[in-house]
């Protein structure tokens, strides 16, 4: 397995004009990604709309990617499902193709209580043998762990070996790093809470924005590492309009699609009812990118 630190871009399933995966896309984006030098990238996650796709698209998904990448960088998949055993299914066959990490919120439909959830991932982590990135995001499964169940999950389920916080207390992150005690990395999944996140001891970043700015990205985290904080600041604040724009317009899969248009990547539409960009959102986010594309150059 390979290490799996630094600024991740959680990817998008490129679609046709009929809403159907773009496969020839897919393979398109992921060489786009390796060629952009990026730490690592993630499938069949939230901005993937893994909740869109049947579960043979999902498993072509893995086979597709893993195959196109040849190991040449770390790829973690997204293996959630409503139930434990659809979960560990997902999760086996990704182990089973390679992937390097399976990333797995808890149930996003019925809520589960903190028990429930703790059972839901030693159950998972005692079926397998691949790294775990646990995913917290209130804001899509509607339950926001406590920082004393996820510290629970990390030290007692073997093979979780990474956190993924996203519920915009950098308490969390915080408290997850000091008192994880080396049991697990923590990674940050709030797109305007990244440099924080680093300096509170994350390792990595579930990235949104690392679609549209794979190099920003990862010289973002790159300088952080080397101690070149005025440096790491001056990008986070560059793509900061972007990374709140991803958090705030509540499109965010749509706003990564277009991006990738207008970079002559492969987005297309997204599975209804997702719809698309309004003109005024186009526009703004046009205007984002260009004062980001004059950073960039100066």
């Amino acid at each position: 397995m390979q290490k799996i630190k630094g600024a991740f871009p959680v990817l998008i399933t490129p679609m046709d004009e009929f809403q159907e995966i773009n496969w020839d896309g897919v393979k398109q984006n992921v060489n786009y990604f390796i060629n952009q030098n990026v730490a690592g990238i993630i499938i069949n996650g939230s901005t993937g709309e893994f909740v869109s796709l049947s579960k043979e698209e999902r498993f072509k998904m893995v086979e597709t990617v893993l195959k196109e990448v040849d190991g040449r960088i770390p790829v973690i998949v997204g293996t959630a499902a409503e139930t434990t055993k659809e979960t560990i299914e997902y999760t086996k066959h990704v182990e089973a193709h390679g992937a390097d990490c399976a990333l797995i919120i808890n149930s996003y439909y019925c809520k589960p209580k903190e028990e429930e959830i703790y059972f839901h991932f030693k159950e998972i982590s005692n079926a397998v043998n691949i790294p775990i990135m646990l995913y917290n995001n209130p804001f899509t499964s509607g339950v926001d762990m406590s920082t004393e169940l996820m510290l629970r999950i990390g030290k007692e389920c073997e093979n979780v070996t990474h956190i993924k916080e996203s519920s915009g207390d950098i308490r969390k992150a915080r408290d997850l790093v000091r008192q994880g005690e080396g049991a697990f990395q923590v990674f940050c999944g709030s797109e305007d809470l990244v440099m924080e996140s680093y300096l509170v001891g994350a390792t990595g970043w579930v990235s949104v924005a690392g679609n549209i700015v794979p190099g920003l990205v990862t010289k973002m985290y790159e300088h952080f590492k080397n101690d070149e904080l005025e440096k790491a600041w001056e990008i986070n604040d560059a793509i900061l309009p972007l990374c709140e724009f991803l958090e705030g317009s509540g499109k965010y899969v749509q706003i990564v699609k277009r991006s990738m248009e207008l970079h002559g990547q492969a987005g297309g539409p997204s599975r209804y009812p997702r719809l698309g960009l309004t003109e005024e959102e186009d526009q703004k986010l046009q205007t984002i990118l260009l004062e980001i594309a004059v950073h960039a150059a100066v």
